[in-house]
């Protein structure tokens, strides 16, 4: 056995490369699954699925998402607002928040850092935000997800004019940061350039064929007959080719603490679109494939239903939402969006959880201004519960 050891660790030195990369644990598990008579049917319909029904659709929406941040030019529109519409502050962090991911978010929480907004602000783009979940969601259900957005915003908006009705716009606010430590969120270390090139061209090159796929699949039509193929043969693509990009996000990163492993990869300033896209999509996937897995086997093995367990604990299902938005990152967020799209728990803990979660910018925050970001997560927490409750009295 010792022998052994001394093997992997001269393997390990001159690859500088650990073989215990935490992430490889999901891949390792999906092989097992699949390796298992009793359990590969289940996990290829749950890899093909995740593939052609969200990971094509997120990389879609983040290439649209891309493409429109790329031909603005957010600075310079925030120095103008600042300067000239100050009393819109609210209205542009809450702006910020409901757009998808945790940018916009993290870009209001460095400006009221930085002295240029007001802390109502911070509480309307940590109540309006849904992180990465929203891709999960546009993607999936888009008029749900714009639906989610737009009452995002609104109870984002209310919320930051009456923080600053009552605090005033300078509350909590801590002493301004240097430039260098305003921008801590951006100096975290980046993944490998080569790993990142290729989940880029990975990206690339699959994006449009698994468009036409998914959007086939979407409008019921068997692609293995159209195309064809045998019965079948677009589930193992599928399959395949979520295991391609599980394989890359694993060793583009390893994880070393809680932030790593819930909140998406850094990315570099100079890195490609198809990077950032790559990145995100397979962060994104990577957590509802899990959240799938969970699910499915639970029924498969127990045989529990478990939309009808939660149905038993329906008044305290919109509260677990909400708690559950409360951790910081993304991952936790896009698993109660998952049981959500499985049907497991209702709307109520949907919008409880979209509003409550402050996604990957809740790190920064803390980082930056520890007693506002945990006083603006208490305060995003009431209006989300008043939601998810006033949803769950009048529609469920």
């Amino acid at each position: 056995m010792s022998s052994i050891q001394r093997a992997v660790s001269q393997i390990q030195q001159q690859q500088g490369w650990q073989l215990t990369n935490k992430r490889l644990i999901l891949p390792v598990i999906l092989l097992a699954l699949l390796a298992s008579p009793t359990t590969r049917e289940l996990t290829v319909s749950v890899l093909s699925d995740a593939f052609w029904q969200v990971a094509a659709y997120v990389a879609a929406t983040l290439t649209l998402y891309h493409v429109i941040a790329s031909k603005m030019n957010k600075e310079s529109k925030l120095k103008t607002l600042l300067n000239n519409h100050s009393r819109f502050q609210v209205v542009f962090a809450s702006f910020m928040g409901a757009l998808p991911g945790c940018g916009g978010a993290i870009v209001v929480i460095t400006q009221y850092v930085r002295g240029q907004l007001s802390f109502g602000a911070v509480v309307a783009v940590l109540t309006a935000t849904m992180g990465d979940a929203a891709f999960l969601l546009l993607a999936t259900e888009p008029s749900t997800g714009l639906m989610v957005m737009a009452i995002g915003f609104a109870v984002g908006l209310a919320s930051g004019w009456l923080i600053d009705a009552i605090h005033g716009t300078d509350f909590m606010r801590p002493k301004v940061k240097t430039e260098a430590q305003a921008e801590c969120c951006q100096q975290n270390a980046t993944p490998p350039a080569k790993v990142m090139k290729l989940q880029g061209q990975f990206w690339k090159w699959v994006l449009a064929p698994a468009i036409v796929v998914a959007v086939m699949g979407s409008l019921q039509i068997d692609i293995d007959q159209t195309f064809k193929l045998e019965q079948g043969t677009i589930d193992i693509i599928g399959t395949l080719a979520v295991l391609m990009a599980l394989f890359l996000w694993a060793i583009s990163r390893d994880i070393t603490n809680y932030e790593s492993a819930v909140s998406e990869d850094p990315k570099a300033a100079s890195s490609h679109m198809y990077q950032r896209i790559a990145q995100d999509t397979n962060f994104v996937t990577s957590w509802v494939i899990g959240a799938f897995l969970i699910f499915e086997l639970t029924v498969f093995w127990t045989g529990v239903d478990l939309g009808a367990l939660f149905s038993n604990w329906a008044l305290l299902i919109p509260l677990m939402g909400v708690l559950i938005g409360l951790l910081p990152g993304c991952g936790p967020q896009i698993i109660v969006t998952s049981l959500y799209l499985s049907g497991a728990i209702p709307m109520s803990a949907q919008l409880g959880n979209a509003i409550s979660n402050d996604g990957d910018a809740l790190f920064p925050a803390i980082a930056l201004a520890p007693k506002a970001a945990l006083v603006a997560t208490l305060y995003s927490t009431i209006p989300a519960i008043i939601t998810a409750y006033t949803y769950f009295y009048f529609f469920e």
